[in-house]
């Protein structure tokens, strides 16, 4: 099964657009993983059209709240209709057996140990000020997290998070996620 792991960037915050809507923002930068060579690769806005045959041959898209955030202000940009495609939203996967959300930076702590390199806030400012190296080097190592925290997930039956200062197993559903659609591609662009 092909997987693409995504994240992406943006070039401005919610309050710059008077919105809540993520399809308001703008994106800078969108790195993913590839499951079908075990690649990382960064796509800039002038790239896209590189990035979507990718994302139209995998089987699902891997996210971390990908399915509120990424997706839909991604879908603004592309030709098709990225719903269309299979979802894994890990943080989606958590919200409905806990009941709430939590960061990512909060679940690879407690299930690998690691933290995220750095805070969103901080990747405007880096797109800002023109370091594209350090931008890409952060939503890489978001994109590395979150397929080491569903392979991990896929391979235990659970992530682990902080609660009251004490580290839980948060028991999740894996059986279906390697399953590959039996149509993978969704034919959403005109080619």
């Amino acid at each position: 099964m092909r997987r693409i792991t995504f994240d992406l960037e943006t070039k401005n915050f919610f309050d710059d657009v008077g919105s809540n809507d993520p399809r308001d923002l703008d994106i800078s930068v969108v790195c993913i993983h590839d499951s079908l060579d075990d690649s990382y690769q960064s796509f800039f806005e002038q790239d896209f059209k590189k990035l979507w045959p990718i994302l139209e041959q995998a089987d699902a898209l891997v996210t971390w709240n990908g399915d509120h955030f990424d997706i839909p202000l991604l879908d603004k940009y592309y030709p098709g209709d990225l719903t269309k495609i299979r979802s894994i939203d890990l943080m989606k996967e958590v919200q409905g057996v806990l009941g709430r959300r939590l960061k990512l930076d909060s679940v690879a702590g407690a299930t690998l140990g690691v933290s995220k390199s750095g805070h969103g806030s901080e990747a405007i400012d880096w797109w800002k000020s023109g370091n594209l190296e350090k931008l890409v080097s952060y939503c890489t190592d978001d994109v590395r997290l979150t397929k080491e925290l569903y392979e991990f997930a896929k391979n235990k039956g659970h992530l682990k998070y902080r609660d009251a200062g004490e580290i839980r197993e948060l028991r999740l559903n894996t059986a279906g996620w390697e399953q590959a659609p039996s149509n993978a591609m969704t034919f959403t662009l005109p080619f």
